[in-house]
């Protein structure tokens, strides 16, 4: 910022009480908001008057309102704090987070199968941090980015050291409610029944029904959603059956909020994995991919007990 700049910027104090008032249309809830004298909001009101050398409020009976220059203003600062706050809000969690894992992963392997099973992490290790961030597609890990990632698919990212985590088995789940509105009385039925299908997943259903042997002319036929969490929602409201992998639907199970239809399911070409930089030896992520593995072992032991 150059010596001019400095010189003729309105100060922090005077942007914050323009601002107040502006949000509130009135000097004395920004007075009050800000604890200091409605005289004080209208100084330094002025004072920004001046800089800009037009007015920004003009009064209305007892009240006052902006002027064009002034909701102009308010606009862009308005902007221009959001983005400040925004820089100050990462610039602690980078603070607070800097020694943290960083991991990226699945929006519903994050929301149904990590983060439920987070707090016994941080019992064990109360020193290690884990930010969570979402990402749907593979991404290049040497620009370290992320310290961890949780891939689903093919043991295959150029760069990177992927451990096997665990398979998936889907199962066709509907609500009771639609079970009964339907009849479903068995297999044959889902030859006839609404279909809720993953967008990036075409041909499951396809391939699930083939494998029964159940005709269905038009296999591909129903709703479609782009995520795992959208077909949880859309079955659990009677929408259709959902084919969804066992684990993100522990708790609708339990609860009854939704039921198989059909004993066992189909498990898929693809896997999970742990995706770490190449080479990357750190003790904390280290601990992190082994409770993960745990996790799993926990999961499938008491599925076979």
């Amino acid at each position: 910022m150059s010596e001019y700049q400095r010189r003729y910027l309105p100060s922090h104090a005077v942007l914050r009480s323009f601002e107040s008032a502006a949000r509130h249309q009135s000097f004395t809830l920004a007075a009050a908001e800000l604890h200091l004298t409605q005289s004080a909001i209208s100084r330094q009101v002025k004072e920004l008057e001046n800089t800009v050398g037009t007015a920004l409020f003009r009064r209305v009976g007892r009240g006052v309102v902006l002027t064009a220059a002034g909701q102009n203003l308010a606009d862009g600062l308005a902007v221009d704090l959001e983005n400040m706050h925004r820089t100050i809000m990462r610039a602690v969690s980078a603070g607070k987070m800097g020694a943290a894992i960083r991991v990226a992963t699945l929006p519903a392997f994050a929301s149904r199968f990590m983060i439920p099973r987070l707090p016994a992490f941080f019992e064990r290790y109360p020193n290690i941090e884990v930010s969570l961030s979402t990402r749907l597609e593979p991404f290049d890990m040497s620009e370290g980015r992320f310290d961890l990632a949780v891939h689903f698919g093919k043991a295959d990212w150029p760069g990177a050291d992927l451990r096997y985590l665990c398979s998936e088995t889907l199962i066709p789940v509907a609500s009771p409610a639609f079970t009964e509105k339907h009849g479903f009385k068995g297999p044959q039925d889902l030859g006839a029944v609404p279909l809720l299908h993953l967008a990036t997943r075409p041909f499951a259903w396809q391939e699930y029904l083939e494998d029964l042997e159940i005709d269905r002319p038009v296999a591909m036929s129903g709703k479609y959603f782009d995520q795992f969490l959208m077909i949880i929602a859309a079955a659990t409201a009677s929408m259709g059956v959902g084919l969804i992998p066992d684990y993100l639907i522990e708790q609708e199970l339990q609860s009854g909020a939704l039921v198989p239809l059909i004993e066992g399911g189909m498990t898929t070409n693809n896997s999970y994995y742990l995706v770490t930089p190449q080479n990357q030896n750190n003790a904390h992520v280290n601990r992190l991919c082994d409770w993960l593995a745990d996790c799993v072992s926990d999961r499938e032991e008491q599925g076979n007990a």
